[in-house]
């Protein structure tokens, strides 16, 4: 149940008639206020905005189950460990290791829960990925998609002019130029090429399985992948079409825009979410995000927000300090 002291006396007001109205729906609520008059509704909003508002409280800021960490941040600390041989942002400058910048989240987590599961032999990857949890690899692959994407730092000794023209078989599922636009398949564009060299001969050998690969690779000599090694490392890598997350602090700027700084509004009409209780806040983001609470505004602003953005604003908003606001009528000139 949310927190009434303190709040703006407009939204309360405002709310009050959503349920007297059915706008809110049938419920306890819209059963209480059905026969008040309106001069009882405004005397309740203004009883409650009177109050002193709640301030921030252990339980009030609590959601059950761990709290879930910011993707953008958890993905570049998760990723510390693989810098060493992709580089820091992906893009490797090891003749041999690929680049992982540029590809799409959906294909990166496949391939390292490959490796986790053996399915992709590789006794150093497999170590490194096995301690890893489910929400590390999704932060670690979106990570990488959301990166300046850019070709790898290494050698690529073939001809890529005659690379393009074996490529033409290779684009109906990795794309023009190497980038694919399907999740599922990996952009080759900008990719090291000794990695991919070595990636063909283990589809030509079978240590690699992959039945789409399999007759590609095992047409295609050790010249024609040299050349076609080198045309996929001389293209431009694209960034993958991804989201990429905002911070907490970023969420938070765009809802301060009317709800106030720290959720302390100064606008009679907009609630104010500072100290509201997050287990409150969270159900009220979603059902204004599914179009059960109607509002345009809200439904705009929370489009495409994963649930550990609306956890995560929640919690912040929840752990703010609220302040009262005294609203005065001025006369007219």
């Amino acid at each position: 149940m949310p927190h009434l002291g303190g709040q703006r006396p407009g939204y309360l007001y405002i709310e009050l008639l959503a349920y007297q109205s059915g706008t809110r729906g049938d419920n306890p609520m819209s059963k209480a206020v059905k026969f008040l008059k309106d001069d009882a509704l405004v005397k309740v909003s203004a009883y409650y905005a009177g109050l002193e508002p709640a301030q921030p409280t252990a339980i009030s800021v609590a959601r059950p189950g761990p709290a879930k960490p910011d993707p953008a941040g958890a993905g570049k600390a998760a990723t510390a460990g693989c810098a060493g041989c992709h580089g820091e942002t992906g893009i490797t400058k090891t003749p041999g290791m690929p680049s992982l910048v540029g590809l799409d989240p959906k294909y990166l987590v496949s391939a390292l829960n490959a490796y986790k599961s053996g399915g992709r032999k590789h006794d150093m990857m497999k170590t490194l990925v096995s301690a890893l949890s489910d929400a590390d690899i999704n932060n670690m692959a979106l990570f990488y998609a959301t990166q300046k994407p850019a070709r790898a730092q290494t050698p690529s000794p073939g001809k890529p002019a005659a690379g393009k023209a074996a490529a033409t078989a290779c684009a109906g599922c990795h794309g023009d130029a190497g980038v694919s636009t399907n999740p599922s398949t990996p952009s080759l564009a900008g990719q090291d090429a000794e990695y991919f060299a070595a990636a063909m001969r283990a589809y030509k050998d079978g240590s690699r399985s992959d039945a789409t690969m399999k007759a590609p690779a095992a047409s295609v000599d050790d010249n024609a992948v040299k050349d076609l090694a080198a045309y996929y490392a001389s293209q431009q890598p694209r960034r993958p079409a991804v989201r990429k997350p905002l911070t907490t602090a970023e969420l938070a700027a765009r809802c301060d825009r009317c709800h106030g700084v720290n959720g302390n509004s100064t606008d009679p009409r907009s609630p104010a979410l500072a100290a509201q209780r997050a287990d409150y806040l969270e159900p009220a983001m979603r059902a204004y995000q599914k179009g059960v609470r109607k509002s345009k505004a809200m439904t705009a602003m929370l489009d495409g927000l994963a649930d550990a953005e609306i956890e995560r604003l929640a919690a912040h908003y929840a752990g703010q300090r609220a302040r009262s606001v005294v609203f005065i009528i001025l006369p007219p000139k």
